[in-house]
């Protein structure tokens, strides 16, 4: 690895039996910084990250998109920035030890954003919905059609240069934050790749796939961010 420095976002919303684990797995030798972003939590998810050891901010803005962006100010407004950040759900579902991996082609061979994913790394048993594995078919599919870029998932697990990911101007601020990251990343003629990352089922209970409500409502913002991306 080289010296660049990397910070870790991670949005957790009511996940303090989850988030502790996954600051505390994260290998701490790769990482500048832990950020997690409380999103108007009613569970004590703040105080367990904290106490986990990582900087613990609040955005009482409900969505992914929003407890992103407040990590990415924190971490624009400081004297040194990092060079790169990782987006990691708070759930447990992702496996931390594998950052190395996914940060391997931006530090190695000059990629600009890497995608964790899921569909060629190794799935548990009922880790996803079916609604979950077509939704992403879907919308990958979709991409290569309209941008000519080939992914294969949309998961949350990713890293991208700090300075390229600011250049995106990210908008989407609920449930398209990543397709509008991979959308914009294609049009900017960015160079990504995906590599493989295994994953299990999640700690507690989804609030987007575990509803009705929230499927539909994940299902149709990323679709409507894919074509709404086309005419800018």
């Amino acid at each position: 690895m080289t010296n660049s420095s990397i910070g870790v976002i991670i949005p957790a919303f009511n996940e303090e039996k989850a988030v502790g684990l996954v600051v505390t797995e994260i290998p701490k030798h790769l990482v500048s910084e832990i950020v997690v972003v409380d999103n108007n939590s009613t569970d004590n998810t703040a105080i367990v990250a904290a106490e986990s050891g990582a900087t613990t901010l609040s955005e009482k803005r409900q969505g992914y998109g929003w407890a992103c962006t407040k990590a990415i100010e924190y971490f624009q407004a400081k004297p040194n920035p990092p060079d790169i950040v990782v987006f990691l759900d708070a759930d447990h579902s992702d496996y931390p030890e594998e950052m190395d991996a996914v940060l391997r082609p931006i530090l190695e061979d000059s990629f600009d954003m890497v995608i964790g994913s899921r569909a060629l790394g190794q799935r548990e048993r009922g880790s996803m919905t079916p609604q979950q594995v077509f939704g992403n078919w879907l919308a990958t599919t979709l991409m290569r059609w309209f941008y000519g870029v080939s992914f294969t998932d949309l998961g949350p697990f990713r890293a991208i240069r700090f300075e390229k990911l600011l250049a995106l101007q990210m908008s989407e601020m609920t449930y398209g934050w990543t397709v509008e990251m991979q959308v914009k990343a294609a049009k900017l003629g960015m160079k990504c790749c995906e590599v493989p990352v295994n994953y299990r089922q999640r700690i507690g209970f989804s609030k987007v796939s575990g509803t009705v409500k929230g499927t539909i409502g994940a299902g149709y913002k990323i679709l409507a961010t894919i074509f709404r991306l086309m005419w800018k």
